[in-house]
Parts: structure tokens; C-alpha cells; sequence
């Protein structure tokens, strides 16, 4: 992160001319003006990267049918926005009941794993008790696993357990990430343990500690935990196309893909229901990218 600094050289007479600025980062070294433009080339690219695909595809949502949106040179801005292919896609198939039911799963998958994560991080981080490492190892091995390994014994638990063509099947697998888990362990281990000693010798027991001292300690990361949860949910695929039948359960991800089967050759109406789609995880991260950001640095005493 760079800072813009006044430097004021003093003069043969003691004066000192006006300011002169100097751009350095943050061990405060000088950057070449070439550097800081080379920079903003990078930042720049990798915004057209990231963003540039969503803003086209708003764009192309809000065009009408009479507009090309295959013309040469492309025309990014729509000459008469309308939101005609959003009532369209809501025509087309139940979209709302498909968003209800991410919803639901999405809202289940960041309690279970606010809930269980913090728990169990902890547990990892602050008691102690033999097998402490072992259970850490554990959790890190488990990331090593990928999904598609594990995903036709996962189904055969769900179908064992009655569960196959419910929200619920939807949502246990994945109700306590290990990666969570490792993220509120991390951000428990950064807190001093005085603080607790001194809880623990005014009578405090282990619940009272984690509830009052531990856990408002950590918001940050369990912000951070709550967007990967949701994200992770409500994008989830693979998963529930497997263990869903019932097209009256099906989450929004899947309802989705028949208007890319049915429709494929109307990229508009491709192009709205991504927006739908999308337009929920904006706003969760833009509720909370404060406590987001703060995340990286939990633990820190607050006085």
C-alpha cells in the first residue's frame, strides 16, 4: 500500500520552498513513477478480468430484443434499458421458488458453520486435552480431499439416512467446513491468554469464557466464515443436482441451468437470470466487507 508524503527540503536561508510529494510505500522507499504506473495497469487489468464479464452481462440483461448484442464493434452500454427479461425469466420457470430454497440453504449452511466452526476452533485453539494436534491434522488432511472423491459416499449416506430429495441432505454435507474451522482456530490462537486467565480466576467456567470473552473478540473472522459459507452454498452445483429430484426443491443454481438447455440461444434471458443469481451475494458481501476486511487482523486486544 503506498502513501503520498510532503517533503519540505529547507534551504540555504532556512526557508522552505512549498511541498513537494513523494509517493512511497509502506516501509516508506520511494516508488519510480513507472512503478506506480505499472501498478495501476495491473490493478486495472485485473478489474477488467474480474468484473468486466459481470458488467456485460448486466448490460445484456437490460437490452431489448431489438438490440444486437453481437455487433461489431460491441455496444456496452443498452440504447433503451429494460427489465422486460427479468419478467422473463420469472415466466419462464418458478425463479422465486428457486431462490427460496437457496435461500433456505444458504441461511442453514452460515449457522451451521458459524456455529460449528467457532466451536470447534475453539476447542482446537484454546483447550487442552490429548489429541489436540491430531484433530488439527485432521482438518487439514480433509481439505486435501477433493469433493468428487467423497461425493458418491456422501450419497449413500444421505440415501441410508433417508435424506436424498431434501434441503436437508443439501445441507449436511457441507454444514462445518474444515476450512472454516481452521480460520477461527487461527483467528482464536491470535487472542492473549491472559485475558481468559484472568476470566478463568474470577470464576468464569469455559462457556462464559468462549461466549463473552472469545467470540466477540473474533466478529471479524466469523464474518469472513458467513460470506465463504453463503457463497459456498448458494453457488453449489454439482451437489444438489445429485442429491435433488424434485424439481419443487430444486435451488436456484439448477432451476438456472434449464433456461441454458431450453433457451440457449437467448442470451438475454441467460443473462438475467445470472443477475438474479449473482445480485444476492453483492449484497451480503456489501453488508459486511467491514467486517471482512478487519478479518485478517483478529485477536488483537481492544481497549
Amino acid at each position: 500500500m503506498s502513501v503520498v508524503e510532503k517533503v519540505r527540503p529547507a534551504t540555504a536561508g532556512g526557508t522552505a520552498p512549498a511541498g513537494r510529494r513523494r509517493v512511497t510505500d509502506g516501509h516508506g522507499r520511494r516508488i519510480r513513477a513507472w512503478e506506480l504506473v505499472l501498478r495501476y495497469l495491473l490493478l486495472l487489468g485485473v478489474l477488467a478480468l474480474t468484473v468486466g464479464p459481470f458488467l456485460w452481462q448486466l448490460s445484456t440483461s437490460l437490452k431489448g430484443p431489438t438490440e444486437d448484442i453481437f455487433s461489431s464493434p460491441p455496444k456496452f452500454l443498452p440504447g433503451e434499458p429494460t427489465l422486460h427479461n427479468y419478467e422473463r425469466v420469472a415466466q419462464t420457470i418458478p425463479v422465486w421458488d428457486y431462490a427460496l430454497n437457496s435461500l433456505k440453504v444458504a441461511t442453514a449452511n452460515v449457522v451451521t458453520n458459524c456455529v460449528g466452526s467457532a466451536l470447534a476452533g475453539y476447542a482446537l485453539a484454546r483447550l487442552r486435552y490429548r489429541g489436540r494436534r491430531a484433530a488439527t491434522l485432521a482438518f487439514v488432511l480433509a481439505m486435501l480431499v477433493p469433493v468428487e472423491g467423497i461425493i458418491i459416499a456422501q450419497f449413500t449416506t444421505m440415501r441410508e439416512l433417508g435424506l436424498n430429495n431434501t434441503l436437508v441432505g443439501v445441507v449436511l454435507p457441507g454444514c462445518v467446513s474444515a476450512l472454516n474451522v481452521l480460520l477461527m482456530r487461527n483467528a482464536f490462537l491470535n487472542l492473549p491468554y491472559e485475558i481468559e486467565d484472568a476470566a478463568f480466576v474470577d470464576g468464569a467456567n469455559v462457556w462464559q469464557r468462549f461466549w463473552r470473552i472469545a467470540l466477540p473478540s473474533v466478529k471479524g473472522t466469523l464474518a469472513v466464515v458467513a460470506i465463504f459459507a453463503f457463497m459456498g452454498a448458494w453457488d453449489d452445483f454439482l451437489w444438489p443436482l445429485i442429491v435433488l429430484s424434485d424439481p419443487s426443491k430444486f435451488t436456484l443454481t439448477i432451476g438456472l441451468n434449464y433456461l441454458h438447455g431450453t433457451f440457449a440461444n437467448d442470451e438475454r434471458l441467460v443473462a438475467a437470470g445470472t443477475i438474479i443469481a449473482v445480485a444476492p451475494l453483492i449484497a451480503l458481501f456489501a453488508c459486511l466487507q467491514r467486517y471482512f476486511f478487519r478479518g485478517v487482523g483478529e485477536g488483537a486486544v481492544k481497549g
